[in-house]
């Protein structure tokens, strides 16, 4: 996943809290309780992320998890009309999240998990299917896998040695 390095200004950014699930560890006393928090994080201009905070209480989960996240950012090509600017499927684990390019007025056609992600980036124009496991996590992981993966046509050309204009035929 290509990442940036993104100096995050937590008074722009906004965030999500898309799952927290409490999670047991068996040990010899008997067993611990902790909470685990999943959390999106967005400037609505294109740069998103997520991340995952375990602790003993649920606001200090969160806390980690929003901390993790703003490390964790990666920034989103749109194209003029707020979709992306191709086709693409992301894969973490055994979900995979399959983003469609969309015309104006579409709006955001998306599942749960995936539709936090992608309104915290800004994309107001997606067509998505999540295919696989349902899994919070992975979904989430999976999107954003796919967004960090997409390039500009200008991106493109540039790596080919090509001009924009070849590229888009």
């Amino acid at each position: 996943m290509r990442r940036e390095n993104f100096d995050a200004n937590t008074e722009e950014l906004e965030d999500k809290l898309v799952s927290i699930k409490r999670v047991t560890k068996v040990v010899k006393g008997g067993r611990n309780m902790r909470f685990s928090a999943l959390v999106v994080v967005g400037d609505k201009k294109g740069n998103v992320g997520a991340g995952i905070g375990k602790a003993a209480e649920i606001p200090e989960a969160i806390r980690k998890a929003k901390e993790d996240a703003s490390k964790k950012m990666v920034h989103v090509s749109t194209d003029a009309n707020n979709s992306i600017p191709h086709d693409i499927i992301g894969k973490f684990g055994s979900a995979s999240v399959l983003l469609k390019k969309a015309p104006e007025g579409t709006g955001v056609i998306a599942g749960g998990p995936a539709r936090t992600v992608l309104e915290l980036a800004g994309i107001t124009n997606i067509r998505t299917k999540s295919l696989g496991s349902n899994n919070k996590q992975n979904v989430v992981l999976a999107t954003l896998e796919g967004l960090a993966n997409i390039k500009t046509p200008e991106e493109v050309a540039r790596l080919r040695g090509k001009s924009v204009e070849e590229i888009l035929g």
